[in-house]
């Protein structure tokens, strides 16, 4: 009954000296565990801070606010309490950000990211940094309970995001659609951002904005961003249409001719270079999950370099899409 006497009430706070011990633990553990700076991508990558924007404020700015907002009063009744978004950032290096993002941090009420992801983390990082400096884009993810206008937030009303590095939707079949949410949904394919969406969505919602998606027409977009050197394009093509006897092409799959009974397979041709990239780059190191192939898909991915990921992302997406 001793140890009771200490009062967990929300209340009163911490005796003396209690939060500056805590204070200053967090802030070495953090320090201590946090990668090297060397390990920070790119953060001005084309998308990369949008993505971030999009998702912070449907999954954190309930807590930490948007700029030029106030927190909640419920927000500000939390103890500690979580701080304002300006002031995340603070004196915080990159990989200590992605650090506490990925991890959250105990007695806080900051959860850790939803999926084993570390790679998403750096766009949320990349959105704090556009704070930091005054400059951050614009989110816009919900849309007052509509679930369309929510996905739309990041994928576009029409399929195709400005974010290279969201996938386009407008290509893909009402079955691939099904069978990725689903995996998200029970954690077979990883993503923090899509655990997050597909729990934040009614099942019945999403069945018809799945279905709007999928009814969309395939349409070709000028200015795909990427590699559009033809030496690299040809060797795309080259890679994508040799198979091996354990390893069928990539075009029998993913066209793209039609293919006869591949309607749970990702449609490729003219989809964004960097998101095809991101995935292959997901599915060499064994990240990625989901579908019906997936161990294929990692057999696979396993012999490609960086320079056959950039060739094959930029032949797919120099080309004009199937129809479904």
């Amino acid at each position: 009954m001793i140890i009771g006497l200490y009062n967990v009430s929300a209340r009163t706070g911490h005796w003396p000296g209690v939060s500056w011990v805590l204070r200053s633990t967090f802030e070495s553990s953090v320090s201590l565990r946090a990668g090297p700076a060397e390990a920070v991508p790119d953060l001005s990558a084309e998308g990369l801070a949008e993505l971030g924007a999009k998702h912070f404020e449907s999954a954190c700015a309930f807590c930490h606010a948007l700029p030029g907002q106030d927190r909640s009063v419920t927000a500000l009744s939390m103890v500690p309490t979580p701080p304002h978004i300006s002031d995340l950032p603070g004196d915080w290096e990159p990989q200590q950000l992605h650090w506490i993002i990925y991890e959250g941090i105990k007695l806080t009420g900051m959860p850790h990211w939803p999926a084993a992801r570390k790679d998403e983390v750096w766009a949320v990082v990349a959105y704090l940094e556009t704070v930091r400096s005054g400059t951050p884009p614009p989110s816009g993810t919900t849309g007052a309970g509509d679930a369309l206008a929510y996905c739309a937030g990041c994928h576009g009303t029409e399929g195709v995001s400005e974010s290279p590095l969201i996938p386009r939707l407008d290509l893909q079949t009402e079955a691939y659609i099904t069978q990725s949410l689903a995996d998200y949904r029970s954690g077979r394919r990883a993503s923090g951002f899509m655990k997050h969406a597909v729990g934040a969505i009614d099942v019945t919602e999403l069945a018809t904005v799945l279905r709007h998606y999928a009814d969309l027409p395939a349409t070709a977009v000028a200015g795909q961003p990427g590699h559009t050197e033809a030496a690299l394009v040809e060797k795309g093509e080259e890679l994508a249409r040799r198979g091996t006897d354990d390893v069928p092409a990539c075009v029998v799959c993913h066209g793209p001719e039609p293919v006869k009974d591949n309607a749970l397979m990702p449609r490729l041709a003219g989809q964004h270079q960097p998101y095809i990239a991101a995935q292959l780059r997901l599915w060499h190191e064994d990240g990625r999950g989901g579908g019906p192939r997936a161990n294929l898909m990692t057999e696979a991915a396993q012999d490609l370099s960086e320079a056959d990921i950039d060739a094959l992302s930029a032949w797919y997406a120099s080309l004009t899409p199937s129809p479904k």
